[in-house]
């Protein structure tokens, strides 16, 4: 069945239906296109367009559309242009002339540009609260390692000492800031166009306001063209989707270095690593590695709806049909990367002393040291050059800043004295950071306690 057909004399070639036709991936809007009926024509009745039976009888049949395309007994198939031909064509079969009055003050454009908020909406819901879990296990994670010391990096150089807690919580705050992106791009698609018509709306007496609280929204779009032609939505939900991805993507690489046998900060577990076909020896982190090279996948979809939207004059345009593949592709993308990460970072365990002896060995308390002299009353410029002696002293006996005696502290420095040691602890050092966002145990415990009261929101 085609919703067009009239105008037209002769059939459109296969290959061209072919082209032209969505319903291979359109089709996962069938809940969402139900349901959008059933309020359409719940609002034509209570403005009397059509009688209460017509709208009981057509909700019926719609229910039971829905019903058998859930337990298999009615399936897609080919002779159907799109998912909104197809319902409707089941209907007319199913309640005869009735259904035909399902499409009155309606267009396939205000229908794609419902079904496709309708089914964003669910899906932002629902990339929220896989985050959500996500944040959880991270927050379980720094609950349990406030005193977990480890070297932290810049340049993929160690620099000063902090905490796992310390290092986790930076993720935190990523995916907490995705979390709210995802609920600004809610607010703002969460506006039905369904009432539009093709562009300028219809002579029909539709309350729009209806159709609109009955789907959830929180109103009407006030521009019928931006209505059926506005796809800002999915590009920021497809912006947001990479931006996790990026967070996804760096907390992946840094468990590929943690894991290798130079580092071994962690062991992933069996269930999610695999070996070498030829290699006894490897336990690869190929889930890891995975969501690192689908970020690329996800950003190509994001890429793709930009230069699809970029030349479009209003209103809708067929363009606007290649909206659906690769969005529908990039968030079971996401969907399936963030579940699996919470996954893999649950049965992952941390390798604490490794951590704390690799801190020590990467003069990740240098730092401290000059502070130490400068507290002592040196020039820092002075105590900088001092500790660059004492480093290039260690490298050469292959020993660590703690395991000089203090006679060879002193022989650099005259000023070093007994508690120099307690100073350049791993301990010491970090709980001397106390500013809210530092690494110290006090400080780190306060944040804890927000990430606490964030997630029980």
């Amino acid at each position: 069945m085609k919703l067009w057909g009239g105008r037209f004399t002769k059939e459109t070639n296969e290959l061209v239906h072919n082209f032209n036709a969505s319903l291979s991936f359109d089709q996962k809007f069938y809940r969402q296109d139900i349901e959008g009926s059933i309020a359409h024509v719940t609002m034509l009745a209570a403005v009397h367009i059509l009688t209460d039976e017509e709208r009981d009888t057509i909700i019926e049949g719609l229910k039971g559309i829905q019903t058998d395309i859930e337990n298999g007994t009615l399936e897609f198939t080919e002779e159907h242009e799109d998912i909104h031909s197809f319902v409707e064509a089941h209907l007319i079969e199913r309640i005869g002339d009735t259904g035909k009055k399902l499409h009155t003050g309606r267009s396939r454009n205000d229908q794609v540009a419902l079904d496709m908020k309708l089914y964003t909406r669910d899906e932002v819901t629902a990339v929220n609260q896989l985050l959500k879990e996500l944040l959880n296990e991270l927050h379980t994670i720094m609950k349990e390692n406030i005193e977990t010391y480890m070297p932290g990096f810049t340049h993929l150089q160690k620099a000063q000492p902090v905490t796992l807690a310390h290092h986790i919580g930076a993720y935190f705050e990523m995916f907490k800031r995705d979390r709210g992106r995802l609920h600004d791009i809610y607010e703002r698609l969460n506006y039905s166009p369904l009432g539009a018509g093709a562009l300028a709306g219809t002579t029909y007496p539709l309350d729009r306001e209806q159709t609109a609280s009955l789907l959830g929204f929180y109103g009407p779009t006030f521009n019928s063209m931006d209505s059926v032609s506005d796809r800002d939505y999915l590009i920021e939900f497809l912006s947001a989707l990479s931006t996790i991805m990026m967070h996804l993507s760096r907390f992946c690489e840094e468990i590929i270095v943690w894991n290798t046998n130079e580092y071994r900060f962690v062991e992933i577990d069996d269930s999610y690593s695999t070996g070498s076909s030829i290699m006894p020896q490897k336990k690869n982190p190929d889930i890891a590695e995975l969501i690192r090279g689908k970020t690329g996948r996800v950003y190509g979809a994001l890429i793709s709806i930009l230069t699809t939207m970029k030349g479009l004059p209003l209103a809708y345009n067929k363009d606007m049909q290649e909206d659906k593949e690769f969005t529908f592709d990039a968030i079971d993308t996401v969907k399936g990367c963030v579940s699996l990460f919470t996954g893999m970072i649950k049965t992952m365990k941390f390798r604490k002393d490794v951590m704390e002896t690799s801190a020590k060995n990467g003069f990740t308390n240098a730092t401290d040291a000059a502070d130490y002299l400068v507290n002592h009353g040196v020039p820092f410029r002075d105590a900088h050059g001092i500790v660059g002696q004492l480093v290039l002293f260690c490298i050469d006996k292959n020993i660590a800043l703690d395991d000089m005696s203090l006679e060879e502290f002193q022989a650099i420095s005259p000023v070093f004295q007994e508690d120099i040691y307690e100073a350049i602890s791993m301990k010491t050092c970090v709980d001397k950071r106390m500013t809210i966002g530092a690494p110290g145990p006090e400080a780190m415990q306060k944040v804890i306690e927000l990430n606490e009261k964030y997630l029980n929101e």
